[in-house]
């Protein structure tokens, strides 16, 4: 194993509850310790329609791959591949994608798309070989338990100094299906008619809306006209009035708090926008931080992780002025592949 121009023997297995320490040994270390595994491992493990796998050489983990199949069956979203340091550079990734593309090929035939999130500045070889649904910018901040309450404090004064009035509406279950049965909501808000929540690329059919319910994500929407309205401040409000009509607006989604292996107490919380108004984007981020920061435990940190429109950038960097930035990726990218394509190409 030391020959790094070396071919290892590796085989590939299915992942099981008893493997989570060696995979988050391989994990150590990325996305500069904000990496989601450790919280989503055995969760993952019991949604049914998910597979994942190891990388096994001489019987240690050394890879790991998932696929998860959505859109009432016809695509798969691949999540969360990595392979050990030590083993970087010898074919372990193109390997276990191999298999996953096999599995999917010959166990579900039904598939014809593969979806999947990258971070900035994708190899051309990538881009060539599929297809870039949307680019979304990141901006991430560091909140000490500290510098919390001040922090907040700060952010809902930049925010209520605009001259705006924000109505927004905590989305329940049952409002959540209905707002997406109207097909100009995906047309105006979504980009390239996909919500992705936290990398994860899902088009709005009710299979999925049902997935992402199980997660006990906070969804807000500004409704029709509140992005445009002159007054001095915002208000929120539980529920959806049924007679909106929602062709505009703005909507954000909001991840309850997870730990992260950063540092000890320190939570990350992810806000992904979909809109373009950035007096709606500002009241929407400390909207969702203000909840987020009420889920904390008491002495918690947090890392904010903004996922936004291209066009919002400036506006959110001067929001989160003054604030610790976090090392974090500068760009989410959507690559969408058709399953045959993604078989071809990898065999």
């Amino acid at each position: 194993m030391s020959d790094k121009t070396s071919i290892p023997q590796i085989v590939v297995v299915p992942a099981t509850a008893e493997d989570y320490e060696e995979v988050i040994f391989i994990s150590k270390g990325l996305f500069n310790g904000i990496d989601y595994m450790p919280f989503r491992y055995h969760s993952w493990l019991k949604e049914p329609q998910r597979r994942m796998f190891l990388a096994k050489c001489e019987g240690k983990v050394v890879g790991f791959e998932s696929f998860i199949v959505v859109d009432d069956g016809t695509t798969v979203v691949m999540e969360g591949l990595r392979v050990a340091p030590w083993m970087r550079g010898r074919g372990v990734a193109t390997l276990i994608k191999n298999f996953c593309w096999y599995t999917i090929y010959s166990h579900h035939p039904e598939v014809n798309t593969v979806r999947l999130a990258q971070e900035e500045n994708p190899p051309a070889t990538i881009l060539s070989a599929c297809k870039m649904i949307t680019c979304k910018t990141v901006i991430t901040v560091f909140i000490s338990a500290e510098k919390l309450e001040t922090i907040v404090n700060l952010l809902e004064s930049r925010v209520t100094n605009l001259d705006r009035s924000k109505t927004l509406s905590v989305l329940g279950p049952e409002e959540i299906l209905r707002f997406f049965e109207e097909s100009k909501t995906r047309e105006q808000l979504l980009p390239g008619g996909l919500l992705i929540q936290c990398w994860f690329p899902l088009t709005t059919q009710k299979s999925n809306l049902n997935l992402l319910l199980k997660r006990q994500i906070v969804w807000i929407y500004s409704h029709p006209g509140d992005c445009s309205d002159s007054a001095s401040s915002s208000k929120i409000s539980e529920g959806c009035d049924s007679t909106h009509a929602y062709l505009e607006g703005f909507l954000s989604l909001g991840t309850p708090p997870y730990p992260v292996p950063f540092a000890e107490g320190t939570y990350c919380l992810d806000i992904d926008l979909f809109g373009n108004d950035p007096s709606c984007a500002k009241v929407h981020v400390v909207e969702q931080l203000k909840i987020g920061v009420r889920a904390l435990p008491a002495g918690s940190s947090i890392i904010c992780v903004l996922y936004a429109e291209k066009s919002l950038h400036t506006e959110l960097e001067q929001l989160c002025e003054g604030l610790t930035p976090f090392p974090n990726t500068r760009e989410e990218i959507i690559l969408e592949y058709s399953s045959q394509g993604c078989f071809t190409s990898q065999s």
